[in-house]
């Protein structure tokens, strides 16, 4: 990488005013005065007016929320959130999406904008599986509607996958994919073919799950398991 990328990568200023460091002097590759346009990688040891710099490594966790907690950093009225569940000294992390504070299961924790920006937004178009629970029985023909996209708060929803895992009497249980995530979405398809959702979990990001994971606890991914993320 070009050292005025690299320095303004680390955050020590915008690339002119890194190049005007170079020219100064006042950066220094394994110990010796840097040159203008040089390359460098994160094994060099780069000194900015005798202060040591480096790119932060961005962080990833996939977290198995639970019910009652919000899917947020802060919260102004004092609720419960995500980060009460992640150690005091995990950094500025944020979530990625959200689960809304009665819904659970699986939920992505990173500093990696860039990710997280590829993951949530529309065109992208990444599935998330949901475990729906609903009272009462429930047909495949019932599931028409949503499948093909129905309307809800003005808008149609878009096509998606959705089978029944389990029904009897008191309850059935549905695995949708979606591909949009509009707030409380899942729950307002159901809602427009007159079920309530008992339970909602999302349990799958594409093909990561939570395998191993009980409730409330959470784990670092894998480098795989970002780089299968990023290609979704």
């Amino acid at each position: 990488m070009r050292i005025n990328k690299y320095l303004a990568a680390c955050g020590v200023a915008s690339r002119r005013e890194c190049d005007r460091l170079i020219a100064e002097g006042k950066v220094s590759v394994n110990g010796k005065i840097a040159e203008m346009g040089a390359n460098v990688n994160d094994d060099d040891e780069i000194v900015v007016d005798g202060r040591k710099v480096a790119i932060q490594k961005n962080e990833y966790y996939i977290l198995n929320k639970p019910k009652g907690y919000l899917s947020t950093v802060v919260d102004d009225k004092g609720r419960k959130t995500v980060m009460d569940l992640m150690p005091a000294n995990v950094g500025r992390i944020y979530p990625v999406g959200r689960l809304d504070y009665d819904s659970e299961g699986l939920l992505i924790l990173t500093t990696d904008g860039e990710l997280a920006q590829h993951l949530t937004h529309p065109s992208n178009e990444v599935p998330k599986t949901y475990l729906v629970k609903v009272e009462g029985t429930l047909t495949e023909a019932a599931l028409n509607p949503i499948r093909s996209g129905i309307e809800i708060d003005g808008y149609l929803s878009k096509k998606c996958k959705a089978h029944i895992v389990e029904t009897n009497k008191a309850y059935t249980k549905v695995h949708v994919t979606i591909t949009e995530g509009k707030n409380r979405e899942v729950r307002k398809m159901f809602a427009a073919i007159g079920k309530e959702v008992m339970l909602l979990k999302r349990i799958k990001v594409g093909e990561l799950t939570l395998r191993g994971l009980d409730r409330g606890a959470f784990r670092k991914l894998s480098k795989e398991e970002v780089a299968y993320l990023k290609q979704l």
